[in-house]
C-alpha cells in the first residue's frame, strides 16, 4: 500500500450522504473505529428510517443532519459547518428496476445531486477529497467479454445506470478541470443483512425466512437467470476508505470477480433452512425490467494493486449470513 503524506493523518472529519443505508452506516462504524468525526445528512422523511444508526449516536465523534442532494442550500450549509476532510456521497435513488417508473426523480438525485456536491466542495472546501459511489450497472451490456475493469466502455441499460454514468463523468471533469481530490469506486453488487427490502437478494432471504417460520406460503420473483458479482458490504467500504487514502484520485472497480445466477443464490438461501426452493418459488413477468442486463463480472485487479484490498467473504457464506440474520428477526 503506498504510503500516506504526513498531512493525511489529519484528516478526521468525514460526512456521508446515504448515512442510513447499508453502506453509509457500515462506513460510518468504520470511520469511527479509526477516529473520525462523522457526520451524516439525512433525507427528512415522514417515518423513521435510522435503525442501521441508532447505536451510532452513543458516540460523541457521530453526528447528523437534514439535507437532501437536490437542494443545494442544504448541501452547501452543512459543507461550509462542518468543514470536512473527506466527503462519501453514498446517497441514491438505488433500485435500478424503480429507475425506470421514476426516471426524472432519479436523474435529480442520482446526477444533479452530485453536481450539487462537487459545487458546494469546489466553492466552500475545495480542500476535501470526494468520493462518489458508482455503479456496475454502469457497464449494462457492454460488446466486450467480461470480466469489465475500469476501461471498459459502457452502455447502461436504465435511467439508474444513465444517472450513474452522469455523475461519472462530472466527478471526472471536476478532478480533471479544477484539480479536485474527486475519486470513484465502480462498486458491484454487495449484500449485507442491512440490505434494503427493495433488493431480490433482501427479498429471497426475507422471504425464507418467513416461509420456513410458516408466515409465508411462497416467493415470486422475476428474472432468475441474471448474473451478479456479489461481494460483501462490510469488506466493500473497506475498499472505498482505502480509495479515499491514496496520494492521488482514480477511478477503481470494486468486486469480488466470481459470478453466480440470482437463481444459485434463491437455492443456496432454501438450502440453509432444508427447503427445496423449487417448492416455493414462482415467476411473474412483472418484475422484469424493460432492459435487463444478462451479467456483471468485476475485475479487482487495480484496487488490490493499488491498495492490497481484497475480497474474503465467500458467496454461500454471504447468503448464510442474510438468512440467518432474518430468522433471528422472527421472534416465536
Amino acid at each position: 500500500m503506498p504510503k500516506k503524506s504526513p498531512s493525511r493523518k489529519k484528516s478526521r472529519r468525514a460526512i456521508i450522504t446515504g448515512i442510513t443505508g447499508q453502506d453509509g452506516s457500515y462506513l460510518a462504524e468504520l470511520l469511527l473505529s479509526k477516529g473520525y468525526r462523522v457526520h451524516g445528512i439525512m433525507r427528512r422523511l415522514s417515518s423513521f428510517a435510522s435503525a442501521r444508526i441508532d447505536h451510532l449516536y452513543a458516540n460523541k465523534n457521530f453526528s447528523t443532519s437534514y439535507g437532501d442532494l437536490t437542494d443545494a442550500s442544504s448541501i452547501s450549509r452543512i459543507v461550509t459547518e462542518f468543514k470536512p476532510d473527506e466527503f462519501y456521497n453514498l446517497a441514491a435513488m438505488s433500485q435500478v428496476r424503480i429507475s425506470f417508473d421514476v426516471p426524472e426523480y432519479t436523474l435529480q438525485t442520482n446526477t444533479i445531486g452530485v453536481l450539487n456536491v462537487l459545487e458546494a466542495l469546489r466553492t466552500f472546501s475545495p480542500h476535501t477529497r470526494f468520493y462518489q459511489a458508482s455503479s456496475s450497472e454502469m457497464f449494462g451490456a457492454p460488446k466486450v467479454p467480461p470480466p469489465f475493469n475500469e476501461d471498459t466502455p459502457m452502455r447502461p441499460q436504465s435511467p439508474y445506470g444513465v444517472s450513474k454514468l452522469a455523475a461519472f463523468h462530472l466527478t471526472q471533469q471536476y478532478r480533471d478541470g479544477y484539480g479536485m481530490f474527486a475519486t470513484t469506486g465502480i462498486l458491484f453488487n454487495h449484500e449485507s443483512p442491512r440490505r434494503g427490502g427493495n433488493f431480490v437478494t433482501k427479498k429471497v432471504t426475507t422471504a425464507v425466512a418467513r416461509i420456513k417460520k410458516g408466515l409465508q406460503d411462497g416467493l415470486v420473483l422475476g428474472n432468475l437467470d441474471a448474473k451478479r458479482d456479489w461481494g460483501w458490504s462490510p469488506e466493500f467500504v473497506e475498499g472505498i476508505y482505502r480509495i479515499m487514502q491514496l496520494d492521488k484520485p482514480d477511478v477503481f472497480v470494486v468486486a469480488t470477480g466470481e459470478t453466480h445466477t440470482i437463481k444459485e443464490f434463491v437455492k443456496e438461501a432454501f438450502a440453509y433452512v432444508d427447503l427445496d426452493w423449487k417448492k416455493y418459488v414462482t415467476y411473474d413477468e412483472k418484475y422484469l425490467r424493460p432492459n435487463e442486463v444478462p451479467l456483471l463480472l468485476g475485475n479487482g485487479s487495480k484496487l488490490k494493486k493499488k491498495t492490497g484490498w481484497e475480497p474474503k467473504m465467500k458467496f454461500a457464506d454471504i447468503v448464510h449470513h442474510m438468512v440467518q440474520f432474518d430468522l433471528d428477526q422472527i421472534t416465536d
